[in-house]
């Protein structure tokens, strides 16, 4: 079932971030933790970046949201990042999974198994990634896509039915899922696949949107609420803020002050303007 996700929900659910900042935790990869924290920082959030075991517990019982990430899990990370994941789920703070690159590398692969079982509120990932979590696919190449995320569709489906899981599947159009009702966001730019960190820091902004997914929406005819919503909302803001900033730049280096200044200045007009979204 295809829901609709309206501008006023997306608005809403900024300015509920925007008046009481959430506290992100990002267990993140070493290339983009900078971005990742400048990112979040734009958009009106607060990082951390809280990632050694024997921490790593305690600070996701404080945090609003967390972020997994497994872009480059070394030994440590990785014992941090199952204890994260655990306490997350006994303070019941959402945490969003990041499966970067999973599939074909069978380190991250068997990690981000042992997450899954734990539940994740939200998976985030391109399309060969999915289908690759799912066991519908090898993976990519490296951190690439070679499938799309109508593709992959069917397996985020299946993720989001067998974990509980909002599964976001990103693409020219990102796909996103609760595994019954289906929202398509179609803004953007490629521009952002071009930059370190493009893909990655959406999970930390889906992590911060799932803080205050609980807060009030406005009952303006949309068919989705809670959760669903709130990871809906984060792509179409992050997507919106990169197709502004790359009318203002000349390149990838130009781009991504554009990008950070977007999120920071993105107005209700803009999302109702211009959001496409089905």
């Amino acid at each position: 079932m295809t829901c609709g996700l309206t501008p006023l929900t997306v608005s809403t659910l900024l300015s509920g971030l925007r008046s009481e900042p959430p506290l992100v935790q990002c267990l993140t990869n070493t290339v983009v933790t900078n971005f990742t924290a400048n990112v979040l920082l734009a958009l009106g959030a607060a990082p951390a970046m809280t990632d050694i075991p024997g921490e790593a517990g305690p600070f996701a019982r404080l945090a609003s949201g967390v972020l997994i990430n497994l872009g480059t899990p070394h030994a440590e990370q990785r014992t941090a990042m199952l204890e994260a994941a655990n306490a997350a789920n006994d303070a019941g703070t959402p945490w969003v999974l990041d499966p970067v690159a999973v599939g074909s590398l069978p380190v991250r692969t068997a990690l981000a198994a042992e997450l899954l079982e734990l539940r994740p509120t939200a998976i985030r990932a391109n399309a060969s990634e999915v289908m690759a979590l799912a066991g519908l696919g090898a993976g990519g190449r490296g951190v690439d896509a070679t499938d799309t995320a109508e593709d992959a569709l069917p397996a985020a489906a299946l993720l989001a039915q067998k974990y509980g899981s909002i599964v976001a599947v990103s693409g020219p159009t990102d796909v996103i899922t609760d595994g019954v009702s289906t929202v398509r966001i179609s803004n953007g730019d490629a521009l952002l696949t071009r930059v370190t960190g493009g893909g990655c820091a959406l999970g930390a902004v889906t992590a911060a949107f799932l803080a205050v997914a609980d807060g009030a929406v406005a009952d303006d005819g949309a068919d989705i609420r809670g959760r669903l919503a709130a990871v809906a909302a984060a792509t179409a803001v992050y997507t919106l803020a990169a197709e502004l900033a790359a009318r203002q730049a000349a390149g990838p280096g130009s781009f991504v002050p554009a990008f950070l200044d977007a999120l920071a200045n993105l107005a209700a007009e803009d999302i109702d303007a211009k959001l496409v979204a089905a």
